[in-house]
């Protein structure tokens, strides 16, 4: 979460945030860093009545890129753990399990054994009591990440990592001054924090697929998302 005086940016995991926390941490130099991956019910007091600003994604192609970031790392952090039984299933087994900690007592207890009491501020920073909700929701896991960060979304302006230039700028262009310095900024500036994967459509079988639609479909619906194209 970065805070500026003119409004707060909120980074979803994965979809998008390092981009924009290093735009603004350039042009916006007394923006204030909160805290990492903090959701709404975190903004500071004084600066609650700002417009917000938020990214989504596409819930197919973010679980492709969450699998492919953890799979690469040498030491994947505790969800990918557990969600892929220590590593032992392939992507298919482990991101059915993801979608599905929502109904899985069992794996879902073992996340929260695994989680911190307090904020970290670091990886996908959540704790014991973040999760919690979790269980029983129906919700996928991209969708409880969503609904945690923004709430309903009021007072929320939302662009789409798909396109997330354009967005950013159009945002911009509406609450802050923005610069030319700026716009070639956003033009230019190479993708940050990015994993290397095939098209999401090339990495489900039906079933995973329809799995995604149903525990995600509120994200999928309210930014129009579908599995055929990448919009």
């Amino acid at each position: 979460m970065l805070v500026t005086d003119r409004f707060v940016f909120l980074h979803l995991h994965k979809s998008g945030g390092t981009f924009v926390n290093a735009f603004l941490a350039r042009f916006f130099p007394g923006a204030r860093h909160v805290g990492y991956h903090l959701p709404r019910a975190c903004i500071p007091e004084s600066a609650r009545a700002l417009p917000i600003f938020g990214l989504v994604r596409n819930p197919w192609d973010y679980y492709v890129s969450w699998y492919s970031f953890q799979a690469d790392k040498a030491q994947p952090n505790a969800l990918f753990r557990i969600a892929s039984d220590a590593g032992r299933l392939d992507f298919a087994g482990t991101i059915a399990n993801l979608v599905n900690l929502c109904e899985d007592p069992q794996r879902h207890a073992a996340l929260i054994d695994s989680l911190p009491e307090q904020f970290v501020n670091r990886g996908i920073n959540l704790t014991r009591n973040c999760v919690r909700p979790l269980l029983g929701s129906g919700l996928g896991f991209y969708s409880f990440l969503f609904d945690r960060m923004f709430g309903a979304g009021s007072g929320t302006t939302f662009g789409r990592m798909e396109s997330l230039r354009a967005d950013l700028l159009a945002f911009l262009e509406t609450h802050a001054t923005v610069t030319g310095e700026m716009r070639d900024w956003i033009a230019s500036a190479p993708p940050l924090n990015t994993s290397t994967h095939a098209d999401f459509r090339t990495c489900y079988d039906a079933r995973l697929r329809d799995l995604v639609a149903r525990r995600d479909e509120r994200v999928i619906a309210r930014f129009d998302y579908s599995f055929d194209l990448a919009s």
